[in-house]
């Protein structure tokens, strides 16, 4: 029996096998923070990604994950989940993609401040589908509390412009500005995200990382940080 929950835990929790996008814990010494986003199951997941947050603080030998699960919310009055795990595995078959990272200096404190919104997250007791709040509001509110990580969310990422009765705000990076009437009509500026027009959770876009469409999600690439292209500093023996 216990060889064959073990078996099953991969289809229980949604996550299956690395896909090397995040540095060995065991070999990297620096802090990293990554934000990642993967296909959500089923049909759902031809109109958006369930999103998340890896931090490695300092000298940490695991990465911890923050992010929001609907699904928790049956047995528990949390959707909130912080736990120990590889931040690039896949989310129920699909291959995560990365939309930000930042490494190295003065990295450990935008990990404390992730914490720190992590645990003031206000709709950590409710999930909508749409137009949030879900996992992607979540992952807004991080970027627009830690502004530092530049988090580049793409089309699909339905939630991030959920800014709850709020109609003006930052956009999901935490930079430019963002006018929204419940995530559902809108439109959001900064040097991050460019100029995206949000028109029933459906995102429009053109930035400097390409064109962002519904369901295609985003044609180019986020652009990162220079610190990504650096040689990561490795463990001492």
């Amino acid at each position: 029996m216990r060889a064959l929950l073990i078996a099953m835990l991969p289809c229980l929790t949604g996550i299956a096998a690395a896909a090397d996008l995040a540095p060995d814990p065991a070999q990297v010494r620096e802090p990293v923070v990554q934000v990642y986003g993967a296909r959500t199951k089923g049909a759902k997941g031809l109109f958006g990604v369930h999103t998340w947050v890896a931090v490695k603080p300092t000298d940490a030998r695991e990465w911890t994950v923050y992010e929001v699960i609907g699904w928790r919310l049956r047995y528990s009055d949390s959707a909130l989940v912080v736990r120990n795990r590889d931040p690039d595995a896949q989310w129920f078959g699909s291959e995560p993609e990365l939309y930000a990272d930042k490494r190295g200096a003065g990295v450990d404190d935008l990990i404390r401040r992730i914490d720190q919104a992590a645990k003031s997250y206000p709709y950590a007791g409710e999930y909508t589908l749409w137009p949030g709040p879900n996992s992607n509001t979540f992952t807004a509110w991080i970027g627009r509390a830690v502004p530092e990580i530049g988090i580049d969310l793409p089309a699909t990422a339905i939630g991030k412009d959920f800014i709850g009765s709020s109609i003006f705000s930052r956009a999901p990076s935490g930079r430019g500005v963002q006018v929204s009437l419940g995530g559902l009509l809108g439109l959001s500026a900064s040097g991050v995200e460019g100029l995206e027009l949000n028109i029933l959770s459906l995102n429009f876009g053109i930035s400097g990382s390409g064109i962002k469409l519904p369901l295609i999600g985003r044609i180019g690439s986020p652009s990162f940080p220079s610190a990504v292209a650096q040689p990561a500093v490795p463990a001492a023996n």
